[in-house]
C-alpha cells in the first residue's frame, strides 16, 4: 500500500525499540494517537500524511527511544512537568513564556521539574517553519514528535511528582495505567474526533491540556488505591509456578486480567477519553502549523503515482475511522 521513503530510519528505530518506554503512553498509545490524527486533517493534508502513515506511526515512539536507548540528555525533561513543585496553584504562578519562567524560577529548577509546556511551542515553531519551507523530511519528523509530546501532556501521571505512585505506595501504576490497560482493552476504543481545528493560541492550549490532565491525577491514583485494598496480592498479579509475580521484559509487574479489568472499569472510560484528547490535540497542532505557514500545497512533495495508489486505501480507512473510530492495519507494539 504505502511506500517507505525513510525505511533505513525505521529499521534503526525497530532495533532500538526494546528499551523501556516507561514515561509515555506506551508504544500502543502513541502509535494510535499519531495514526488517528491523520484522519482528522483536511483533505489535502490528509492525503500527504496518509502517504507516510507507517513512518509517522513508528516515529511516534522515537522521542522515548532517544531518551532510554541513545541516552540523549536533553530528552527526558521534555516529557513531563511536576506541577506540584510550583505551589498550590501552578497554573496561576507559572509563566507561559520560557524566558519569563527562567527569570522567575531559574533554568535548573525548570529542567528538574520538566519543560513539556515550553517545549511544545518550540516544536510548533519548527513544524510551522518546515511547512513554510516545504521540507518534507522535517515536516514528518517534527509532526510525529510533536504528537508524542502532546500525547504525554494528556497523561495525568506526566503532570505530577507522584508520577509512578512512589509517594503513595503504588509503585508501578504508571506503566499499568498507560500501557497495560490500553493494550488489553484498547481494541474497543473509539478514536474518532472532530475535524482539526485552528488554534488561536497554541501556547495557551498546551496549558489548558495540562490543566485538564492534572485534574485527573487524584482520580487515577485513588481508583487504584481503593481497588488494591479489596484484592489480595495473589489476585492482583499474574504469578509463575513458584508464586512470584510475572514481569514483562522491562521488569514491570503484569497485573491479572481480573485486577486490570476492575481498574479499567473504575476509571469509567478515562483512558479512552484521554487518548482521544491527544488525537484531537495532535491534529489541531498539525493543522494550525500548516495554516500559519500559509497553507502550502503538499501534494507535489510526493510522487503523483504514490498518492494515486493510496487513494483507494485512504478512502476505505477514512470511512472506517469516521463510522467506527477504528484504525485499520495498525499493528502497534506491545509492552505487556
Amino acid at each position: 500500500m504505502k511506500r517507505y521513503p525513510f525505511l533505513p530510519l525505521l529499521l534503526i528505530g525497530a532495533l532500538l525499540l526494546p528499551c523501556s518506554l516507561l514515561l509515555a503512553w506506551g508504544r500502543w498509545g502513541h502509535q494510535h494517537i499519531d495514526r488517528a490524527a491523520i484522519f482528522a486533517l483536511p483533505e489535502g493534508m490528509r492525503a500527504f500524511f496518509f502517504n507516510h502513515a507507517d513512518f509517522i506511526t513508528e516515529e511516534s515512539v522515537l522521542p522515548d527511544v532517544r531518551k532510554y536507548t541513545i541516552n540523549d540528555r536533553a530528552e527526558p525533561d521534555r516529557h513531563y512537568i511536576d506541577l506540584e513543585a510550583y505551589g498550590k496553584d501552578p497554573f496561576k504562578t507559572l509563566p507561559h513564556d520560557w524566558t519569563a519562567a527562567k527569570k522567575k524560577y531559574g533554568e535548573k529548577m525548570l529542567h528538574k521539574n520538566g519543560i513539556l509546556p515550553w517545549y511544545v511551542p518550540e516544536m510548533m515553531e519548527k513544524l510551522t517553519r518546515a511547512f513554510r519551507e516545504r521540507d518534507k523530511s522535517n515536516i514528518l519528523f517534527i509532526a510525529a514528535d510533536l504528537g508524542h509530546y502532546l500525547g504525554d501532556a494528556t497523561q495525568p501521571l506526566h503532570t505530577t511528582l507522584n508520577y509512578d505512585g512512589q509517594l503513595s505506595d503504588q509503585k508501578g501504576i504508571h506503566a499499568f495505567f498507560e500501557s497495560q490497560l490500553p493494550e488489553r482493552f484498547g481494541a474497543a476504543y473509539n478514536f474518532h474526533v472532530s475535524p482539526a481545528r485552528y488554534l488561536d493560541d497554541p501556547v495557551k492550549e498546551i496549558w489548558n491540556i495540562l490543566q485538564e490532565s492534572h485534574a485527573l491525577v487524584d482520580t487515577v491514583l485513588l481508583a487504584e488505591k481503593r481497588l488494591a485494598a479489596q484484592f489480595p496480592a495473589s489476585r492482583k498479579y499474574v504469578t509463575d509456578a513458584s508464586g512470584k509475580p510475572v514481569k514483562n521484559s522491562y521488569g514491570q509487574p503484569v497485573h491479572s486480567l481480573e485486577y486490570a479489568k476492575a481498574y479499567h472499569d473504575a476509571l469509567q472510560g478515562a483512558i479512552e477519553k484521554l487518548l482521544r484528547r491527544a488525537v484531537q490535540a495532535t491534529a489541531d497542532y498539525w493543522y494550525t502549523a500548516w495554516v500559519n505557514a500559509g497553507k502550502p500545497r503538499l501534494d507535489s512533495l510526493d510522487a503523483a503515482a504514490l498518492t494515486a495508489r493510496n487513494k483507494r486505501f485512504l478512502k476505505k480507512e477514512y470511512r472506517r475511522w469516521q463510522k467506527q473510530g477504528k484504525l485499520w492495519g495498525l499493528h502497534a507494539g506491545a509492552e505487556f
